[in-house]
């Protein structure tokens, strides 16, 4: 819902909902909580959203300013009460808008200089937040979207896919997975692909775009133009864990269209889908059993000429 337009200025939740209407091959769109729903409610979204034809993929946390010291892990045990209410008031919102799960992002659950928290003591809140939402709504789908650092946090309390997939094993709730932002996995030095197939059945979102991985930087571009041959590998294992959940796409339409970019997104995830399902499986077990790094490339070369 983050779209801006320089052309057609858009004031309100509803004026972006109805321009993503127009996107082609658009089926549904996220929300943030609470900044999408300062000026209407979530029976109005509802609302919107069938009128438009669209469906609510998730609903996904912003925490306010308010917690820029710490949202699950704030040091003031009253805001950090707070800040478990709010998520658990998206799983509410999810409810109403009739999809089945709330992504959290915490901008501030981290610190920025050795010796400011105590780390288990950090990571015990966030374990124990995390059970308590699960427990509260077990038909909710709740996913976890780590990030290594940004402006906001220097170092976050869940910095990486294996930390993460660490933090799913002590909360132990079936209803707990991950969402995996292209981006962040970039930032953390990671190979998305890879980081896919580790995660599996735990994945439940995904969002796509790409990146320069330049130091601490998040890009926020158009899909596989930047790193085309990840983008393929990252279709790839979608396939192979027998991905079911919405692809969201988070990049930064600065200096383009907001729906052309939409519309250019959605048809290189086809493009790439198409082309990692039209690889040859027996070439990819061979190569796979013999290291073969120069078979790779021709079957990726080979595969992206086809996109």
């Amino acid at each position: 819902l983050d779209l801006v337009s320089d052309s057609s200025p858009m004031s309100s939740p509803r004026d972006w909902l109805r321009r993503q209407a127009t996107i082609r091959g658009l089926g549904c769109v996220d929300f943030n909580y609470p900044q999408h729903f300062h000026d209407w409610d979530a029976k109005e979204a509802k609302q919107a959203l069938d009128e438009a034809n669209l469906v609510a993929g998730a609903v996904c946390l912003r925490y306010p300013s308010t917690f820029a010291r710490g949202a699950m892990n704030h040091p003031d045990p009253k805001l950090r009460r707070e800040a478990i209410e709010i998520t658990k008031q998206a799983a509410e919102v999810a409810k109403i808008l009739g999809c089945s799960e709330v992504v959290v992002w915490s901008a501030y659950d981290g610190y920025d200089y050795p010796f400011q928290v105590d780390y288990k003591d950090k990571w015990n809140q966030i374990v124990e937040a995390f059970q308590e939402c699960c427990d509260a709504y077990p038909d909710i789908k709740w996913s976890l979207e780590f990030k290594p650092t940004d402006e906001n946090t220097r170092f976050f309390t869940v910095p990486s896919t294996g930390a993460a997939m660490l933090l799913l094993k002590d909360i132990d709730r079936d209803n707990m997975g991950l969402t995996l932002d292209m981006g962040h996995m970039l930032m953390a030095g990671e190979n998305p692909g890879q980081s896919i197939a580790m995660v599996g059945d735990k994945l439940f979102g995904i969002q796509l775009n790409d990146g320069y991985t330049r130091l601490a930087a998040e890009d926020g571009m158009m899909f596989g133009s930047v790193h085309p041959s990840l983008a393929l590998e990252a279709m790839y294992q979608l396939r192979q864990i027998d991905f079911k959940g919405h692809l969201y796409f988070d990049t930064f339409p600065q200096r383009s269209d907001p729906v052309k970019e939409a519309e250019y997104n959605i048809q290189r995830v086809k493009d790439f889908w198409n082309a990692a399902g039209r690889m040859s499986k027996s070439e990819l077990e061979r190569i796979a059993s013999e290291h073969d790094a120069i078979g790779a490339l021709e079957l990726v070369n080979q595969s992206l000429r086809e996109c």
